[in-house]
This record gives C-alpha cells, sequence and structure tokens, in this order.
C-alpha cells in the first residue's frame, strides 16, 4: 500500500475546484434563473456562444442532459439519429435518445472513432416509406472511447456538408472540445461551424465542478429553455456554479496543453513495458491494452488500486487513464513507474 495519495487518473471529472475558484463561487452575482434570469449565467451563456460562434446558449446542470436536448431539438420521434458506433450518446447516456425522444439510434462503425462525411453519406437513407428517416447527424470531438482522437475542422466540414445535402442537420457533442481546439492551435468555432446544436462541459478539463452550456441560434432558446425545464434542469442561483464556468475560461483553459504533454509522457514512459500497449495520445486521454494473456481489467485493476494509481476499465483487456488539472508531471512519472512495475510483476 503506498503511504502517499492516490494519482487519480479515472477522469477529467474528479478535478476539486481550487479555492479561488470557490472563491468565484462565493462572490458571484445571483438572481433565480427560472423566474427572472441570473446574471452571472447570463453572461456565461454569452460568452460560450461568442466562443462557439453561435447566436445563444443555455446552461445545464450536466453535459447529457445539454446533448440529450440538442438532440430533442433536431429530431422528431420516429427518426434515426446518425452518429458514430462507439459515442458517448450511444453508450453513457442510457438510451436517452430513444427513451427521451423516441428516436432510434444508427450506429456507423470507423476504423478510428471519426466519423466522415463519406461515411454520414453512406447513412443518409433515400426516402422511402418502408424506413425510417434521418432526423439528424451527431458527432462527438474529441472521441472518448477512441482514446480523446481529435476531429479537424476539415473532416467536420466534410460532414456538415453531407448532411446539409441529405437535408438534416448536426449536434456536436464537444464535452472535451476544448481538448480538441487546443491540439489543433484553433478556435473554438471552427470545430463548431455548422453544427445546429453544440454542447461544451465544464466539469472535465476545466476543473468546475459542474456544468455544460448547450449552444444554437438564437430562435431555439424559447424551446431548448422548455426541454431542460421538463427535464429538471432548471436551476434557481445558478450563477453561483456559473461563475466556475466563468473563473475556468478565464483561468484553466489555456493550461490544457499541460494535461496534453501529461499523456504523452505517460504514454512514453509505458512505451518500453512489454505488459501494456498504451495509445498515441492526441489529447489528454490514454488507453493501455493489456498484453499478457492472464492480464484482464478486472484484474489489474485491484492491484493498480491497492499500489496507489486509480484508472477505470475500457473493455475486457483495455485501461483508460485521463491526466488533469489535479494531476502533476511528478504524477504521471511515479504513476507510470507503478503501472510498470505491477503489470510486469
Amino acid at each position: 500500500m503506498t503511504a502517499t495519495r492516490p494519482i487519480d487518473l479515472r477522469s477529467d471529472t474528479v478535478t476539486r475546484p481550487s479555492p479561488a475558484m470557490r472563491r468565484a463561487m462565493a462572490e458571484a452575482e445571483v438572481g433565480d434563473d427560472v423566474l427572472d434570469g441570473d446574471p452571472t449565467t447570463r453572461r456565461l451563456e454569452q460568452r460560450v456562444a461568442e466562443l462557439l460562434g453561435k447566436e445563444d446558449a443555455l446552461f445545464f446542470p450536466s453535459g447529457t442532459q445539454a446533448n440529450q436536448t440538442g438532440i430533442a431539438l433536431l429530431t422528431r420521434p420516429g427518426t434515426e439519429l446518425v452518429l458514430e458506433a462507439n459515442a458517448h450518446l450511444v453508450h453513457y447516456e442510457l438510451a436517452g435518445v430513444a427513451a427521451n425522444w423516441g428516436v432510434q439510434i444508427r450506429p456507423v462503425t470507423t476504423p478510428d472513432g471519426l466519423l466522415t462525411g463519406d461515411l454520414v453519406r453512406g447513412a443518409l437513407r433515400p426516402a422511402s416509406p418502408h424506413v425510417p428517416r434521418v432526423g439528424a447527424v451527431a458527432v462527438e470531438n474529441t472521441h472518448n472511447a477512441a482514446g480523446g482522437k481529435v476531429m479537424p475542422a476539415a473532416v467536420m466540414a466534410g460532414i456538415v456538408a453531407a448532411a446539409e445535402q441529405g437535408d438534416v442537420r448536426v449536434h456536436l457533442d464537444g464535452a472535451r472540445l476544448w481538448n480538441a481546439a487546443l491540439a489543433l492551435g484553433v478556435p473554438l468555432a471552427s470545430l463548431a461551424r455548422g453544427a445546429a446544436t453544440v454542447m461544451v462541459s465544464f466539469s472535465k478539463g476545466l476543473g468546475c465542478p459542474v456544468g455544460s452550456c448547450l449552444a444554437f441560434a438564437a430562435p431555439d432558446r424559447a424551446l431548448a429553455w422548455e426541454i431542460r425545464k421538463r427535464l429538471g434542469g432548471g436551476m434557481r442561483q445558478s450563477g453561483i456554479l456559473a461563475a466556475a464556468a466563468l473563473y475556468a475560461l478565464d483561468c484553466n483553459l489555456s493550461r490544457l496543453a499541460e494535461d496534453h504533454a501529461n499523456a504523452k509522457l505517460l504514454a512514453d514512459r509505458l512505451s518500453d513495458c512489454a505488459a501494456v500497449r498504451p495509445s498515441d495520445p492526441e489529447s489528454n486521454i490514454v488507453m493501455l491494452d493489456l498484453l499478457r494473456a492472464g492480464d484482464t481489467a478486472d484484474a489489474v485493476i485491484p492491484k493498480l488500486t491497492r499500489a496507489g494509481v486509480l484508472v477505470v476499465p475500457f473493455g475486457a483487456r483495455r485501461l483508460r487513464a485521463v491526466t488533469h488539472l489535479d494531476v502533476s508531471r511528478p504524477d504521471v512519472e511515479r504513476a507510470a513507474g507503478v503501472i510498470s512495475r505491477v503489470l510486469s510483476g
């Protein structure tokens, strides 16, 4: 058992607000956002809309609720949602697309987690009285299950063009879009261009305790507000949470480069370990494939936990490690040594 604190690589959602973020939350100007608006929340919504190149945005307690609202805005019951087969909306939102909106998932298998314009065209069925119509296309950037895979702006543009040809709109699940923009060195708006709805999360890489935003065209605000209310997402003095997000945009956005560098460092340090094959990270996620016949995620994770490194399973023989603002370079060095020692033992 390690005598030092565990190194928590399970997710970038495990971060805790810093003292400065807590002060910003405590000092936030607030109002009743359901009745007549919260001024701090509105400032956040306007700032996010501007960053994403959209006309408006709405603050949500969770990314899942914001994603679901985006799908509701773009689809009708009895239609299909085209998206990559391992997308978050497929596996990690409890079939909400079907349960909430009566929309069928149309998963598209890809070799690397990235949809393309050609793949979308192939999934858009010709009009027929015998098959469901496509209601919308959904894209994820970065792609969590693909190891934080980054979708370049040109690929996104191809998807948007294909969707427009099929007369459908695009939803962007950009929970880690901040990471994608930094990795590519481009403005956020360039990665959101053409998407009708865009979700971004504050509680992952930006280190906030709660919160996401959904951006859209101005006429969609009233219906998005109603859908959020129906889902139980109306919050009163939400400025306390929005203040954390505004602080994060000011102070935590640029430092994401450290997380990306630490992910590469972890992969590099484990590249010589014969028991594991690390992915080549494009952002802050490293997938670790177990190579020895007797190693499984269920068997290995308890051993790593006892040694002081926390990761999550991402398949029977795959682990996921995520770097974040509460993990330093020395932490990563130590984690790599622990993983190598435990897996080689």
